[in-house]
């Protein structure tokens, strides 16, 4: 299980939301409840995903006048959600009420700014008077929010590298992440994972005993003869200053 991975439960209803939960049971352990899910259900669909043990991602994005933010924070908090998302665009004063607000209640969940939605491309942000590049309007958000006390961040994944540089400790949601060939929907800036690497051929540390040596041929077994002592000679003593004894024959 990836705890990196959430999952989005884009469902307008709870019956297929839940059942794909279950169906990634042993998968995932992060989903995401939008606004579609969340109108159509309300708090009891968060209610339910805790009671089954899964963490949730309230993907909000909060955008309103500093003190209707603030309040929506503190009334999240009752829900035990991890994550809450809010846009940086709402400005700084929004983004410090919200802060604050998380700060004061227990519980609270993390807070994470957006900062340039997937579905913007060049062209879209031009639209709106944006006239530099989406990396360029993520990080000029990312500094509003991390000076109002928001660590963490919503962005595609063509800013990770840059966002990751500036905030090394951020907390770093990335949406738009779209295997090869399905659907992209209506998001412009979005990833596609590498394909699994094919597995290694197993390897084996298993190497051929090297020969044993020659067993040596057992001592020859005792002989069950008993060896015969050699024979003592008896050295010819005579006492010092007599001849030596001679043996006379016998008489016929």
């Amino acid at each position: 299980m990836d705890p990196r991975l959430i999952v989005a439960l884009d469902y307008p209803s709870a019956p297929p939301a839940l059942a794909l939960a279950d169906q990634l049971d042993d998968l995932c352990c992060w989903f995401k409840v939008g606004l579609e899910l969340y109108i159509a259900e309300g708090p009891s669909i968060v209610r339910e995903l805790r009671r089954r043990g899964c963490s949730v991602f309230l993907d909000l994005k909060l955008h309103d006048i500093p003190n209707t933010v603030a309040g929506a924070v503190r009334s999240v908090a009752a829900l035990g959600v991890e994550f809450l998302t809010v846009h940086a665009a709402g400005g700084p004063a929004m983004l410090e009420a919200a802060a604050e607000a998380a700060a004061s209640v227990p519980n609270a969940p993390q807070l994470l700014a957006v900062t340039v939605l997937t579905s913007m491309d060049q062209l879209q942000l031009a639209t709106i008077g944006i006239g530099h590049s989406s990396e360029d309007q993520v990080l000029r958000l990312a500094e509003t929010a991390s000076a109002a006390g928001i660590n963490g961040f919503v962005a595609s994944a063509e800013e990770v590298s840059a966002l990751r540089q500036r905030y090394p400790a951020a907390t770093l949601v990335i949406p738009g992440i779209r295997l090869a060939g399905t659907d992209t929907a209506d998001q412009k800036r979005i990833a596609t994972p590498p394909p699994p690497s094919p597995p290694e051929p197993a390897t084996s540390s298993w190497a051929a005993p090297s020969p044993r040596p020659p067993i040596p041929p057992p001592p020859p077994a005792p002989s069950s003869k008993k060896c015969a002592a050699p024979p003592r000679s008896r050295p010819n003593r005579a006492k010092p200053g007599r001849p030596p004894a001679q043996r006379l024959p016998k008489p016929p």
